[in-house]
């Protein structure tokens, strides 16, 4: 699309339970600390919602609103009603974010997606590395435990090493 400024989308991706939230409430701060702005994106399998029943925004939506924007000093929210929609479109939700203030976007989940991705394994979650859904997408695999694999392979652990290695893949 002409005109349309293309933000670096990275997933991370890994089996439920291998700590995709965890690491990433401990990667976005050391990411802003080194001069970069990421966005996030988190999908979901349950019925999210980020409204509270009872409260006007909420009982306006369900009035039947398809869109609803609820906006304080603090922040603005959103939300789209899309029973309708086949399955989410990653691309169309990140053309839904504001490019100018961004300078990459977390995807946490979407593993399917053909985006960059850095894989999370960890012992004990109930799956053999044989397992991991390598593709040509993946940038890096993160583990508690040696791996053979033919990408970067990162200490889960290491916030600082994983933040060194995303630096570098934005920056590139």
């Amino acid at each position: 699309m002409a005109g349309q400024i293309m933000i670096p989308l990275l997933a991370i991706a890994a089996w439920s339970g291998t700590g995709k939230t965890t690491l990433l409430k401990k990667l976005i701060p050391e990411l802003r600390a080194r001069g970069i702005r990421p966005g996030l994106i988190k999908h979901t399998h349950h019925n999210m919602d980020v409204d509270t029943p009872g409260k006007d925004s909420y009982e306006l939506r369900k009035a039947g609103a398809t869109q609803t924007l609820v906006a304080s000093q603090q922040r603005w929210a959103l939300m789209v009603e899309t029973p309708e929609e086949p399955e989410l479109d990653l691309a169309y939700l990140v053309s839904r974010m504001d490019a100018s203030t961004l300078d990459m976007v977390l995807v946490e989940g979407f593993k399917h997606e053909p985006v960059a991705k850095i894989l999370l394994f960890r012992e004990g979650c109930g799956h053999s590395p044989e397992a991991l859904a390598m593709d040509e997408y993946v940038i890096a695999v993160a583990s508690d435990v040696p791996l053979t694999v033919d990408v970067p392979l990162l200490d889960i652990n290491d916030i600082q090493k994983l933040a060194d290695f995303v630096t570098q893949w934005v920056r590139q």
